[in-house]
C-alpha cells in the first residue's frame, strides 16, 4: 500500500511541477523568526524536526524555516504535497538525510533546489543489526530497513556537530556577507551539543544494567555513543508488527539482564511495550527518539528532550 502511495505522490508531483514549477507554498507557512525581516531571510526547509533545530540555531535571525514533517506527524512514512514539492524549487536550502524519507528524496531530484544538506553524504551510517529483528519479519524487514542501514543519526549529538558546519559552510555560500554571524552561531551550538554529549557520559557511566528495551530500534546510535544496548521490540521501522517469538525474546532478555523498564515513545503506539510490561510486572518509560517536537515532549528543543532521554535511563539502568 505505501508503494502505490508514492507512485500516487510522485505521478501528481511530476504534474504540478511541469505547470507550475514556481507555484507559491501555503501549506506549510515557515516558522517566525522574531526580529528578521522575511523579505531578506534565507528561506530553508527540512525534512524533519533535528534539522529544523540546527537550522534556526545556525541560521538565526536570517533564515526563515520550513519543516516537511508536520509536529506530531511520524516522518518514516511522509507523504508531501505538490505543492510542498514546487516549493522546494525557490529555497535557498534544503536539508535531508537521503535514505529515511523516500518522498523527500524524490522531491529533491525533482525540485532541484539551490543548494542542499545531505547528511547521508557525510555521516557514517551504522548498519541494521538483525539480531535485534524478529525473524518472522526478515523479509518484510529487508523492505522497511532503509537500505540495511539505520537512520537514526542524530540521536548521537556529536553527528549533529557535524550537520550544523555543513549547514554553516552551505548559509554562507548563499549569504557570504553574514558569514561571521553563521560562524559565531555554529560555535554557539556546537558548545551546547558538546556539553550535552559530556553531560550524557555522565549520566550513563558504570550502568549496572546494560540492556534497555523500546518499542522502536531508534537508539543505535546513542546506545554506541554511551555504551549501552539496545533490544528494540520492532526494527528501524515503527510500524512493523512484532511476533509473538519477538516478544518471546523481548521477555527472556528483560527476565535475564533483570531489566527494569520498557520504553516506549510518543509518537507510535505504546500498546505492546505496556503488554510486555504488564506481563512481566516492570515499569514504563518514555525515550523520545526526536523525529518531532508536540505537547507531549519532554522539553521544548533538542537539548532538553536528549537530556530527559538520560535521565530516564539513568534511573531505569541505574546507572552511577
Amino acid at each position: 500500500m505505501r508503494i502505490w502511495k508514492r507512485l500516487a505522490t510522485a505521478g501528481a508531483t511530476l504534474s504540478l511541477l511541469a505547470l507550475s514549477a514556481c507555484a507559491a507554498y501555503t501549506d506549510a507557512p515557515a516558522t517566525p523568526v522574531p526580529g528578521a525581516s522575511g523579505d531578506d531571510r534565507l528561506k530553508v526547509s527540512v525534512a524533519f524536526y533535528p534539522f529544523q533545530f540546527v537550522a534556526e540555531r545556525v541560521g538565526g535571525d536570517l533564515v526563515s524555516v520550513t519543516n516537511l514533517t508536520a509536529p506530531g506527524a511520524e516522518p518514516h512514512d511522509l507523504e508531501l504535497t505538490p505543492q510542498q514539492v514546487a516549493s522546494l524549487t525557490t529555497d535557498d536550502l534544503v536539508i535531508y538525510q537521503s535514505g529515511f524519507q523516500p518522498a523527500v528524496d524524490t522531491a529533491v531530484e525533482q525540485s532541484r533546489p539551490k543548494r542542499t544538506v545531505d547528511t547521508a553524504s557525510f555521516l557514517t551510517l551504522m548498519k541494521v543489526d538483525h539480531t535485534d529483528e524478529d525473524a518472522d519479519h526478515a523479509d518484510e524487514a529487508d523492505d522497511h530497513d532503509h537500505g540495511a542501514y539505520d537512520p537514526h543519526t542524530w540521536l548521537d549529538p556529536t553527528n549533529l556537530v557535524a550537520v550544523a558546519e555543513h549547514v554553516r559552510d552551505a548559509l554562507a555560500a548563499a549569504r557570504p556577507d553574514a558569514t561571521q554571524q553563521f560562524a559565531d552561531n555554529t560555535s554557539r551550538l556546537v558548545a551546547d551539543l558538546t556539553e550535552l554529549d559530556t553531560t550524557l557520559k555522565a549520566d550513563l557511566d558504570s550502568c549496572a544494567i546494560t540492556p534497555f528495551i523500546t518499542s522502536h530500534a531508534a537508539f543505535g546510535y546513542f546506545a554506541h555513543r554511551y555504551g549501552l544496548t539496545q533490544v528494540g521490540i520492532n526494527g528501524v521501522e515503527p510500524d512493523v508488527e512484532p511476533s509473538a517469538a519477538r516478544i518471546a525474546e523481548v521477555q527472556r532478555i528483560a527476565k535475564e539482564n533483570k531489566v527494569t523498564t520498557i520504553f516506549f515513545e510518543t509518537l507510535v503506539s505504546p500498546a505492546v511495550a505496556q503488554s510486555i510490561a504488564g506481563d512481566l510486572g516492570l515499569q514504563t518509560d518514555v525515550l523520545d527518539p526526536l523525529e518531532g517536537i508536540t505537547a507531549d515532549s519532554r522539553g521544548s528543543d533538542y537539548l532538553e528532550v536528549m537530556r530527559a532521554n538520560g535521565t530516564a535511563l539513568q534511573k531505569s539502568n541505574q546507572c552511577a
